[in-house]
C-alpha cells in the first residue's frame, strides 16, 4: 500500500501547491508547471500500480446490493461535470467547481461499490482532497463567474461524456470489473 499512498501524495501535494504556496507567481513559470504536471502524472501511475499490487483484502464494509447502478449513474454525472468548462456547458456559470465536484462524485461512486482498504484509502483520500481544494479556492476570494455557456456546449459535453464513459467501461471490463453487473463481488 506504500506505493498507492506515495501516488496519492504525488497527486495531492502538487495540486495543493498552487493553493498553499506563499509565492503563487511561481506557478506562472513554464518550468514549474511542467514539473507539477510531471509529478501528477507519476502520481497517477503509482496509484494504479499501488492499487493493483494490494491484491485481495478483507472488506472494511460490504457494499449494498445493486450499488453498481448507483455507481454508473454517478460516474456519468461525474464525467459530464469534468467536461463542463472545456465544452462551455450552460452549467459553466452556475457551478463554481465542476471538476472538483466531479472528482468528489467519482470518489463517492467508487466507495459505494468498493469496501476494501486500498479502495477506501484511494477513493476516500481523493474525495477529501476535492473537498479541501474547494474550501481553499472559496477562501481565496469571490468567484468571478465566466461568461454563460451554450446548449451546443452541452451537446458536445454529452457526446464526449458518453465516449469517455464507454472507454472507461471497456477498460474496466478488460480488467475483469464489469460495471454493468449491478452488484460487485
Amino acid at each position: 500500500m506504500t506505493i498507492l499512498i506515495l501516488g496519492i501524495l504525488l497527486w495531492v501535494l502538487p495540486h495543493m501547491f498552487k493553493r498553499l504556496a506563499p509565492r503563487r507567481h511561481l506557478m506562472l513559470m513554464p518550468q514549474v508547471r511542467s514539473m507539477v504536471a510531471g509529478l501528477v502524472a507519476v502520481g497517477v501511475v503509482l496509484m494504479v500500480i499501488g492499487y493493483r499490487m494490494t491484491g485481495p483484502q478483507a472488506n472494511l464494509y460490504d457494499p449494498l446490493p445493486g450499488m453498481g447502478h448507483a455507481n454508473n449513474t454517478l460516474m456519468l454525472i461525474s464525467i459530464y461535470l469534468f467536461g463542463v468548462s472545456g465544452a462551455r456547458s450552460v452549467l459553466i456559470d452556475k457551478i463554481r467547481h465542476p471538476m472538483l465536484t466531479g472528482m468528489l462524485l467519482w470518489a463517492v461512486a467508487h466507495l459505494l461499490v468498493n469496501g476494501d482498504p486500498a479502495s477506501v484509502v484511494m477513493f476516500g483520500s481523493l474525495g477529501v482532497w476535492a473537498v479541501v481544494e474547494m474550501v481553499l479556492i472559496n477562501r481565496a476570494g469571490p468567484w468571478k463567474k465566466p461568461k454563460p455557456g451554450s446548449f451546443t456546449g452541452d451537446i458536445k459535453n454529452l457526446i464526449g461524456t458518453l465516449l469517455i464513459y464507454g472507454i472507461i467501461a471497456w477498460i474496466h471490463i478488460k480488467l475483469g470489473h464489469n460495471p454493468f453487473l449491478g452488484t460487485y463481488p
